[in-house]
């Protein structure tokens, strides 16, 4: 038995401390320490249930037990490291937000302490002078970066080792692959990834984790690797819709509450069938019709979208524009051809073989698309639609498909993965909430309402 671990048990309700590896959260309920979400480890702390050094053995058990399969890490401290770097800050820590539990930072994100290799060969060993701004925030707010989390070949689509962890045959998703599996797998309860296509959405929806993307330009990109500036996004992964909203608002450096708020549902939800976007499964045809069955239940009017095929037309705008701007950022890495994938020299290809007019007219029908988008109902607060075309698939040589991210991701709308849905043997399956533009944080209320609803099936 772990005595860095905590369990309180009820007699003559008074609450008596074991050592244990779970902890109470509610009367006759359960939870390993490390599976708790970031508020929830906070609250825990701040009411002396637990310790933060018993959280980050629990996290540093998990990832010693299941990192060997998973490979969520491209580099990482060593628990005695990591211990030995809260124990000399131990004063600091303990009065921070964040209270020094850990943090995973996808490996396109600068790290003072730990190379960025961005997924090539290129950059192996390369070693930034300073912290990304992301970083350097949560660092301030007292989170300990545990270590950098396997990424795609410059956040694209060659696969790094990460296995799925709802199922090691699957894959994750990428390109921020280890990061949606280190929390999908409660390894860390933060981490950071980016989006330019479908890098947070897709493998959170593979994964079964909360993957939230910002409106376009919420948040600091520097320190990141670029790689379409009209596209890249950072993306901030956990396992509650809360931990999303705490963390949001440090990155913002807003007054920030580890406090639990009322979950709220919308009222009225316009939903984009998979259809209109591209290919998708029977089961993800499923999880959509169970997902408007629950919120019509709870009185919320449902809208469907009749978008002919503006939403499907949009995917080959985001490819346009994607092809177009990393063409002109990766010029240095084009210089080492032979150290490429072949799908990402074939976009550079495809980059430099277009005409700035058609580039230009893909951004404009992006910016033509939303605007309509958000005038086709008056009513409507967020939107519904799937997060990937089903469930992960088998096999690693590649991350799945990403058209159902690319629309909303050439509109520069906010978007967060809502797991809570599966197929029929249990694999998960992801519905993404899709927000106006700017209005990240009424999207985030929403999504808590509706993934609570979501878990009383």
């Amino acid at each position: 038995m772990n005595c860095h671990q905590i369990i309180f048990i009820d007699l003559n309700d008074a609450l008596i401390p074991f050592c244990s590896t779970r902890i109470y959260l509610l009367m006759n309920t359960t939870i390993n320490l490390n599976e708790m979400g970031l508020c929830q480890m906070l609250r825990a702390i701040d009411a002396g249930d637990c310790t933060t050094e018993a959280i980050i053995h629990a996290c540093f058990d998990r990832i010693d037990a299941r990192e060997p399969n998973v490979g969520a890490w491209q580099v990482k401290r060593s628990r005695e490291a990591y211990l030995t770097y809260y124990q000399a800050n131990k004063a600091t820590l303990d009065a921070s937000l964040l209270k020094g539990l850990p943090l995973g930072v996808k490996d396109i994100i600068d790290t003072v302490e730990m190379p960025t290799e961005m997924g090539s060969p290129i950059h192996q060993g390369r070693q930034p002078i300073e912290d990304a701004s992301c970083v350097a925030q949560l660092r301030a707010a007292g989170a300990i970066v545990l270590g950098k989390t396997v990424t795609t070949e410059f956040a694209y689509f060659k696969p790094g080792k990460t296995k799925n962890p709802a199922d090691l045959q699957r894959t994750p998703g990428g390109s921020s692959s280890g990061s949606a599996a280190a929390i999908a797998d409660n390894m860390v309860p933060m981490a950071l990834g980016s989006q330019t296509a479908a890098s947070v959405i897709r493998p959170a929806a593979y994964c079964g984790a909360i993957g939230y993307v910002g409106s376009r330009g919420e948040f600091s990109l520097r320190g990141g690797q670029p790689l379409a500036q009209s596209l890249d996004s950072l993306g901030l992964f956990a396992r509650q819709v809360e931990d999303i909203q705490l963390l949001r608002s440090i990155l913002l450096r807003q007054p920030a509450s580890i406090d639990p708020t009322n979950a709220q549902l919308p009222t009225c939800v316009l939903v984009c069938h998979g259809e209109s976007v591209g290919d998708l499964s029977s089961a993800m045809q499923t999880a959509t019709v169970k997902a408007i069955s629950l919120l019509q239940a709870k009185g919320i009017k449902v809208i469907e979208l009749e978008a002919g095929d503006r939403i499907r037309e949009m995917v080959n705008h985001h490819i346009n524009i994607m092809a177009w701007e990393v063409c002109r950022n990766l010029v240095i890495e084009s210089f080492h051809a032979d150290q490429l994938s072949a799908p990402l020299a074939a976009l550079i290809e495809q980059g430099l073989s277009m005409d700035r007019a058609s580039y230009v007219a893909s951004l404009d029908a992006a910016d033509a698309c939303r605007d309509w988008l958000w005038s086709y109902s008056d009513e409507a607060e967020v939107i519904l639609t799937p997060a990937s075309p089903g469930i992960a698939p088998l096999g690693h040589d590649a991350t799945g498909a990403p058209h159902m991210s690319r629309p909303w991701q050439a509109m520069g709308l906010p978007v967060i993965n809502v797991p809570g849905m599966t197929d029929e043997n249990a694999v998960p399956l992801g519905l993404q909430l899709v927000g106006k533009q700017r209005q990240d944080d009424d999207l985030l209320h929403y999504a808590r309402g509706i993934m609570t609803l979501f878990a009383q099936e």
